[in-house]
């Protein structure tokens, strides 16, 4: 991004923040260049932030930007990076913020995060531009009410994105959301987007069933896959084989096709198992890595994968 269009896109954020907005904005950049802060005073010692540390409270308790429009912002900059055909990559996680001991705070819901805590969890779509680092442009930023979930809180935010990008979305996201709740979730909102999950190592999923024998009730469900009991497996629709890739060395991938989750029966999920066989440092395997893909791409049934 050159220098004129940094300033553009930096005057078009400043127009969004309607109240306490030069606070604010110079807060935004005491905030990004300050390594460390044990509390909020210290961003006023930044050089970046010219007024006395009592403006940094009223930033926080009068701002109040549109996120949507912001989100259009970044939206249009990232659309300048990105030929229209190409997918935009983001990324969909749910952190959780402990409160324990704020009692008086307004919605404080149970989280769970490494085990149950009291305090506010908070949903995060984020632009992911480059393979490698770790830089991301988080588009929307949202907390998530007692009245919401980390899965409704994450769709609409993903259905938001799809709406206004000219762009196609895949998104990626953690085992969180490797259910038939999210699923769903995908198919209830009517989001256009490819989605690629983690699923945990002891999630089941079924075939599709039989064809009807004309008695009795139609199947929904065929054969019950278990990911944790090889035993149980299906024969992989697909297997490839790397035989030296340059960082996780010999890696062997399969892919089943039109697997369900029980709860979801009519939307087909494409099942896919990454293994590296190389052993670790101790000899002990590497942990396998499932993943499951839904959305209006559907991949190939016999073609690679990579």
């Amino acid at each position: 991004m050159n220098s004129e269009r940094l300033k553009d896109f930096r005057q078009a954020a400043y127009e969004l923040l309607v109240l306490a907005s030069y606070a604010t904005f110079e807060l935004m950049d005491a905030m990004m260049t300050t390594p460390n802060a044990s509390c909020l005073a210290e961003f006023s010692l930044n050089p970046l932030f010219k007024r006395q540390w009592p403006s940094i409270y009223e930033a926080l308790q009068d701002c109040r930007p549109d996120r949507k429009k912001l989100m259009l912002l970044y939206l249009k900059q990232l659309q300048k990076e990105a030929p229209p055909t190409e997918h935009i990559l983001v990324a969909i996680d749910h952190t959780a913020w402990g409160r324990r001991d704020a009692k008086t705070l307004k919605d404080r819901t149970h989280e769970y995060q490494r085990g149950s805590i009291v305090g506010q969890g908070y949903s995060t779509i984020a632009w992911i531009p480059e393979v490698q680092g770790s830089w991301a442009l988080p588009l929307l930023h949202e907390r998530i009410s007692s009245g919401s979930s980390p899965i409704l809180q994450a769709a609409s935010q993903l259905k938001l994105v799809c709406e206004q990008s000219v762009n196609p979305v895949l998104a990626v996201l953690d085992a969180e959301y490797g259910n038939a709740s999210w699923v769903l979730a995908l198919t209830q909102a009517s989001i256009l987007a490819d989605c690629l999950m983690r699923v945990r190592k002891n999630a089941c999923l079924w075939s599709a069933p039989p064809a009807y024998s004309g008695r009795g009730r139609p199947r929904k469900h065929g054969q019950k896959m278990r990911l944790n009991d090889a035993t149980t497996w299906l024969e992989a629709d697909t297997t490839i084989e790397i035989d030296e890739h340059p960082d996780l060395g010999q890696v062997r991938v399969r892919q089943w096709i039109d697997l369900h989750f029980y709860r979801a029966p009519k939307q087909k999920v494409n099942l896919i198992l990454v293994e590296r066989m190389k052993p670790m440092s101790n000899g002990q395997p590497f942990p396998p890595l499932w993943l499951a893909w839904v959305g209006e791409r559907t991949l190939p049934k016999r073609n690679s994968l990579v």
